[in-house]
């Protein structure tokens, strides 16, 4: 045998070992996933599209982050979160990866799509698993950049993609990154409450028209109405929130989740009471009366610290 074939040989056995015990710690990292309620599929690339992407463009050949790549054009269910392999028919092209890699072989670029600051694989998934598993930090790409609004988060869910895409449309409706660079986030649990906020938008535009002050000037427009809705309404209510501590008694929702409430409960209690509370008093009336009680809180902390969706810190 020449040295050449006992190489290529060597390089196989030490490629099937690998592949075996990639798949073994795809299964341990399945049970764990299970343990801890987390995720543990790669992402369908197909679920960008509710990202709502306006374009693409290529970025050429470049060498991106290996765990930066999140996904799959159409091996994701292949291959778990951590691109290890899951199915045993894909031994032979990923030990054939693996040994070409062991001889010095040169490897073609991979394949991707870019969203944001993460990539999904369009060719070469076997590679990126390789290159992962073997700690690699960086492999050579061809890119293709898609053009959106909001970016994904690698731990996002479909139902997340779906609400950052509402997003995306919502700014694009309100001009609210022009207007006001460097706004507070406004995302939501729920998909379908982006339309609220373009009602509170439209009605804060027909009272501002409305005013005495105004008799006479041109009519407000959309730009103004949707300034002043976001420094008067919706910040206002997310200052409340932080002077009163009311996030920590709502884990796992968000900002504009509570604005949402707070705001229906404001009308509530003006309608009750027949004039305008504020916003402020319509705050602390509805943390008084809607908190979870601390035994809630805390159990609804503990699993979003195993799902990852909690800062340890909250």
């Amino acid at each position: 045998m020449s040295p050449t074939e006992n190489s290529s040989q060597q390089a196989f056995a030490t490629a099937r070992h690998d592949v075996e015990r990639a798949r073994m710690m795809s299964d341990v990292r399945d049970l764990l996933a299970i343990v801890r309620r987390q995720p543990n599929q790669l992402l369908p690339f197909d679920w960008v599209k509710h990202l709502a992407p306006l374009g693409e463009h290529s970025l050429g050949v470049q060498a991106i982050p290996v765990d930066h790549i999140i996904g799959s054009v159409d091996r994701y269910r292949e291959f778990d979160r951590h691109y290890l392999p899951k199915e045993k028919h894909l031994d032979e092209r990923w030990v054939g990866v693996r040994s070409a890699q062991l001889q010095g072989k040169e490897l073609p670029p991979i394949q991707v799509y870019k969203v944001g600051e993460l990539y999904f694989v369009k060719d070469g998934n076997h590679r990126v698993s390789v290159a992962r598993r073997q700690g690699q930090a960086y492999i050579d790409a061809s890119v293709i950049e898609l053009n959106v609004t909001v970016p994904p988060d690698e731990h996002d869910t479909l139902v997340d993609l779906i609400i950052k895409g509402e997003y995306a449309q919502f700014l694009r409706a309100t001009r609210l990154d022009e207007l006001l660079p460097g706004h507070r986030e406004i995302l939501f649990t729920t998909p379908g409450r982006y339309d609220k906020l373009l009602e509170h938008i439209r009605t804060r535009q027909y009272f501002l028209d409305r005013k005495p002050e105004r008799a006479g000037l041109p009519p407000v427009t959309w730009e103004e109405a949707v300034e002043s809705w976001y420094r008067r309404l919706y910040l206002r209510i997310v200052e409340n929130l932080e002077l009163h501590h009311v996030m920590f008694r709502f884990p796992g929702r968000t900002e504009a989740d509570l604005y949402l409430w707070i705001m229906d409960h404001r009308y509530f209690l003006t309608e009750k009471y027949g004039h305008d509370v504020g916003s402020e008093e319509a705050t602390r009336d509805f943390r008084k009366r809607y908190a979870p009680p601390a035994y809630k809180r805390l159990g609804q902390r503990m699993q979003l610290l195993l799902r990852g969706k909690l800062d340890p810190a909250m």
